[in-house]
């Protein structure tokens, strides 16, 4: 593998912010926390600006298609004019476009570090960042179809267009890929074992791994420090339509937050994957973690 685009991947609302975040601040001789508008060694990889900046002209004339198609392009150039590891936050799936490609260019991809959170609370999390009921994102959650900057045509975005799949076929793009080293972590060992995850997830990014600057990192982008900062300037990632972007940072809200019917709605759609990553007991029950 040559490539030098490492991709840190998830559904939205799934961790991919505190994890930038701490990587951010694992490479930072600071004293204070990173800012929280400044998180990236490299561009999301949906930015429009990005793309045009490669190409080198507009892609606001072209369709959803055309877009798509040019994407592992602008990757492998990328890669291709780079010799430093770079590190971009990435919400599609891991689909492949039209020719068979991978969306995000196998050649140009040293791997990816895809976090993974239980859907029961993602579903909460995420409805609050699109302003929209629980319901509301549980069903996105299972819509094949569904999209993050729609190309409705309504008026151009600062981001392109991307394709989600279901929660669990999301999952599933990233995982199972077999032309990509990837490296899973889940949100909530995060939370429980942090410094042996997020050892782990640095060490597979090529990142330093000593004992005193992981410490250093995880105080910096704890949850409370992150969440005050948005109290102070606000964060550019916030959705317009939301009140704040940070908003519990726990794991297990599902349990006091959604009904009955909602549990078993999410289960239905994901039980499988979520079996498989330990959300379900053997019984097929949601595991109170």
């Amino acid at each position: 593998m040559t490539g030098r685009l490492f991709w840190l991947a998830s559904y939205p609302k799934s961790g991919n912010t505190w994890f930038r975040a701490f990587v951010r601040n694992l490479n930072s001789e600071s004293g204070t926390p990173a800012s929280i508008n400044d998180l990236s060694s490299g561009g999301i990889a949906s930015s429009r600006a990005w793309m045009d900046d490669v190409l080198g002209f507009d892609t606001s004339e072209l369709d959803r298609e055309e877009t798509a198609r040019l994407r592992p392009a602008v990757y492998g150039f990328a890669s291709e004019h780079t010799r430093a590891f770079n590190y971009h936050k990435i919400h599609d799936a891991c689909h492949r476009v039209d020719g068979g490609q991978w969306l995000v260019n196998a050649d140009a991809t040293a791997g990816a570090l895809y976090l993974i959170r239980n859907p029961l609370d993602v579903a909460i999390s995420y409805a609050h960042h699109e302003a929209c009921s629980i319901d509301a994102a549980i069903a996105k959650m299972a819509d094949p179809e569904h999209r993050m900057a729609p190309d409705n045509g309504d008026r151009l975005k600062p981001q392109v267009e991307q394709r989600l799949l279901t929660w669990s076929g999301h999952v599933r793009s990233w995982v199972d890929n077999p032309d990509i080293p990837i490296h899973v972590i889940r949100y909530e060992d995060m939370k429980t074992d942090s410094h042996r995850v997020f050892t782990a997830a640095a060490g597979f990014l090529k990142l330093p791994v000593e004992l005193e600057r992981i410490d250093h990192a995880l105080s910096q982008s704890a949850f409370e420090k992150l969440r005050a900062q948005e109290d102070e300037t606000p964060f550019r990632e916030r959705n317009p339509r939301s009140a704040n972007f940070f908003r519990k940072g726990v794991a297990g809200d599902w349990q006091t937050t959604l009904s009955g019917a909602q549990i078993d709605r999410v289960v239905q759609a994901h039980g499988d994957v979520m079996k498989r990553f330990g959300y379900l007991d053997a019984a097929g029950s949601p595991k109170i973690m």
